[in-house]
């Protein structure tokens, strides 16, 4: 359950960040066996989301960004 309350520049920059990161993964993804190939991130993924930091002040302190997230949506507790 989220714990803080974000704007709306905030929850667009989460949600654009949380787009590349599961972007980035799908591309790292890939199935055993199959060579290693470099990974391919849209062009316009990466734009929305330099968009959207900025827009937020998240640009060049990222940090905050991260502890936003945190707060927001804590890793799950390890057994």
């Amino acid at each position: 359950m989220p714990t803080a309350v974000l704007t709306e520049r905030e929850r667009t920059a989460v949600q654009a960040y949380l787009r590349l990161l599961h972007t980035t993964r799908a591309a790292l993804d890939t199935a055993p066996g199959t060579p290693a190939r470099p990974p391919l991130v849209p062009p316009a993924v990466l734009a929305e989301t330099d968009r959207a930091l900025t827009e937020a002040g998240f640009a060049g302190n990222e940090q905050q960004l991260f502890d936003l997230l945190h707060a927001w949506c804590p890793p799950p507790e390890e057994h």
